[in-house]
């Protein structure tokens, strides 16, 4: 029974973790690392490019391929006719983010995948590629050798691959040549917007805030909003104010939950979780059916014959159940204690997790992904 509950530890190591770990050190969080600055984000950047010098591992038949390397060269002054091959050339789209408060000629990371069947980026190089934002305005604009981080080679009928080769990077590949309109100093409030959502949370932070200041200058409009007037004396100096604000310390809160994952047995569960009062027995059933051949052969100078059959055997065991009692709110701790009693493995810790929910008895929200 030891040997079986121990089988459980590996994926509820994080949720144990939680209930061992002291409250104040486990729970505070810095302002920075619970909200985010309204306008103060990143911009997703989009491009279509073609990369040339391929070893004959391009696009085979892409016509978009073809027909945009016709007016790239036409732009050169090159016209040429159809029919002009591509196993050199492939089309990519070209993704970036720009960043906030990014200046003209800073760089940026751009990724680079493959849009038709090209099978290797492998040693190709991006042509002048510009890069759009949401807006369909130009914000910067990509060129360079790329790399793929592997290789993928065919030959004889087999092949060898590593990572994957049709997608690829360029390290400061971008150059920013817009930039976006936001100056942060000339704001007299700010919006604060919390990655995870919640009345509680959004109180305290305002509460940490208005401690600080000494005075009521911020303000709690929902669960993810805290509108905040910047005050008189860092007026010019937003800056300096919100890198005050971001050391504060913080404690989330959060509702109780427990997310699954069926397809590798993974559970994790939040602190909060609670069980009220049920009665849970675990049993498995194993049933083993055994052919066994059987040969019967006839006597000697007798007209027999030979017969092969086969004797089946049937084992049934089923293995003993342990019914276990759960008071009204137990714990995270209380509830691991218990499963590991009965004996349970993480994939049937699923679904008992399941029934408890249908029960009605498990207080928290369960996730499966």
């Amino acid at each position: 029974m030891k040997d079986r509950g121990k089988r459980i530890c590996l994926s509820l190591l994080v949720g144990l973790a939680l209930v061992a770990a002291p409250v104040d050190s486990a729970r505070g969080a810095r302002l920075k690392d619970v909200v985010d600055i309204e306008g103060v984000r990143d911009n997703p950047l989009t491009g279509f490019g073609l990369i040339v010098g391929l070893n004959g591992t391009g696009d085979s038949s892409a016509a978009f391929t073809s027909q945009s390397m016709r007016m790239m060269l036409k732009r050169m002054g090159i016209n040429i006719e159809d029919g002009i091959s591509v196993k050199n050339v492939a089309s990519v789209i070209v993704t970036s983010s720009l960043p906030p408060f990014a200046r003209q000629g800073s760089k940026l990371d751009v990724t680079l995948s493959s849009l038709g069947d090209s099978k290797s980026l492998q040693g190709g190089t991006l042509v002048m590629t510009p890069l759009k934002g949401a807006d369909g305005r130009i914000y910067a604009v990509a060129q360079g050798a790329v790399s793929i981080g592997g290789f993928a080679q065919d030959g004889g009928g087999q092949g060898v691959q590593k990572n994957h080769p049709t997608v690829a990077r360029i390290s400061g590949g971008a150059t920013i040549e817009r930039e976006v309109d936001f100056r942060l100093n000339r704001e007299h409030s700010l919006r604060l917007a919390l990655r995870n959502p919640d009345f509680t949370t959004a109180n305290r932070v305002v509460r940490a805030i208005n401690t600080l200041l000494g005075e009521p200058m911020a303000k709690a409009t929902d669960s993810g909003t805290v509108d905040l007037t910047v005050p008189q004396t860092y007026r010019g100096d937003v800056v300096g104010f919100v890198s005050r604000l971001e050391a504060l310390q913080v404690e989330p809160d959060q509702p109780a939950h427990i997310v699954v994952n069926e397809r590798t047995g993974t559970i994790v569960m939040g602190e909060n979780v609670r069980v009220s009062t049920v009665a849970l027995s675990h049993g498995n059933l194993s049933i083993r059916i055994t052919d066994t051949p059987v040969v019967s052969q006839p006597a000697p100078l007798s007209d027999g014959q030979t017969v092969v059959a086969n004797q089946t055997e049937v084992d049934v065991k089923e293995q003993d159940a342990r019914l276990i009692e759960m008071q009204e709110g137990v714990t995270l701790g209380d509830l691991v204690k218990g499963l590991n009693g009965v004996g349970v493995t993480p994939r049937d810790l699923i679904s008992i997790l399941q029934a408890i929910k249908a029960a009605g008895a498990l207080q928290a929200e369960l996730k499966i992904l």
